[in-house]
């Protein structure tokens, strides 16, 4: 996920990095190489002023127009190779019928190649498209506010081309005030999101009816263990973090299953509160002790900052972990929507080889009528 400002750059963003041999669109260079080729080897035969021996060059026409172009530009860029080994003006060695023929057939061939390929790839671009808009079902984009709390967050896949994992967050109103959870499920890519689209359809239904954190929590353990019910080798489980902001956001109630809480940001500093974990969700969290409630008054300006293991157990070369609670201070000044962006780019120069999910939210109360 991006920032709450919305996905399509994130979208471009992901399309971006997985390069040209990995699903993006051609670069320009791809297209422009075999007219290029093709002008330079004609200019350069019209103004030596003996003839070049390079007229195998054209031979190679086609088969790079086979990377960038369609089967029409194909076609005729194959056409113009054999009308240029034709055309006496040239003198490109003379060509006889066997190297015309080998030459028409390789263009033949390219732009049979062309087609399927072209084929292939408007097949590839509309099961992305579906699938994009399936994980976007899954987990929405934030909201840039839910009532009186300012929310940011920051997703990065593990499994390349996806933009939905083991990791999940989201930030809900209900009757009983806004409810925000950020979690990890057991695995990561594709084969978590199942068990992500379950609880967060927990999530979103708990928020409607049930009182108390404690109670949401325990409504995603059942939730999990219903799931892993008829599979006895699943050890299906999920550490979150449940956060539940009172109606002015001046007090936030909190949770944490398996997984650490949140950090505060305040007066430039990032305290790390004293929360005690219970039992992550899925191993039973109604039959054993219930959950420690941790409640934390807010002050204007605070700000509560969650991260995934992805980030605080982030290596770089020399084996040490990526110092989030030292890091976090230096971005303290900056805006919410900006303050994740800013820590992944840290990340990223502390160890640029990240190969867990990378989750990030950020929540900052303000009043109602605040800016």
């Amino acid at each position: 996920m991006s920032s709450v400002r919305g996905r399509l750059p994130r979208r471009d963003r992901d399309r971006d990095r997985r390069g040209w041999l990995r699903g993006a669109p051609p670069p320009g260079w791809a297209r422009v190489l075999p007219s290029a080729l093709l002008a330079g080897v004609c200019v350069a035969e019209l103004i030596s002023p003996e003839p070049l021996d390079i007229g195998f060059l054209l031979g190679a026409i086609p088969p790079l127009a086979v990377l960038a172009h369609g089967p029409v530009a194909t076609a005729v860029l194959g056409a113009l190779v054999v009308v240029v080994l034709s055309v006496p003006v040239f003198s490109l060695n003379d060509p006889g019928s066997t190297d015309l023929l080998t030459v028409c057939f390789v263009a033949v061939l390219s732009v049979l190649l062309s087609f399927v390929r072209s084929r292939r790839d408007a097949q590839l671009v509309t099961e992305r498209a579906v699938a994009e808009a399936a994980q976007r079902a899954v987990v929405p984009p934030l909201r840039e506010r839910v009532g009186p709390v300012r929310c940011a967050g920051l997703y990065r896949a593990a499994q390349s081309g996806t933009l939905v994992g083991g990791d999940f967050f989201d930030v809900r109103a209900g009757p009983y005030g806004v409810r925000a959870v950020m979690g990890d499920v057991q695995g990561h890519g594709l084969s978590a999101v199942a068990t992500v689209a379950s609880l967060l359809g927990a999530f979103r239904e708990a928020v409607l009816d049930q009182p108390d954190p404690e109670a949401v929590a325990v409504r995603l353990d059942r939730r999990l263990v219903v799931d892993s019910a008829g599979e006895p080798h699943a050890e299906l489980f999920a550490t979150a973090v449940l956060l539940d902001f009172s109606a002015d956001a001046g007090v936030v109630r909190i949770v944490a299953c398996g997984q650490s809480g949140p950090l505060l940001l305040r007066d430039g500093r990032a305290v790390e509160l004293d929360i005690e974990p219970c039992t992550p969700l899925g191993l039973g969290l109604a039959e054993a002790a219930a959950p420690r409630l941790v409640s934390v008054r807010l002050r204007a300006g605070d700000r509560l900052f969650l991260a995934s293991d992805g980030v605080t157990e982030a290596r770089d070369a020399d084996g040490a972990f990526y110092p989030l609670a030292e890091r976090l201070p230096g971005f303290a000044e900056e805006d919410p929507a900006a303050l994740a962006e800013r820590v992944w780019a840290d990340l990223l120069r502390h160890c640029p080889d990240v190969r867990d999910d990378v989750t990030m939210l950020v929540l900052a109360p303000c009043p109602q009528g605040g800016p």
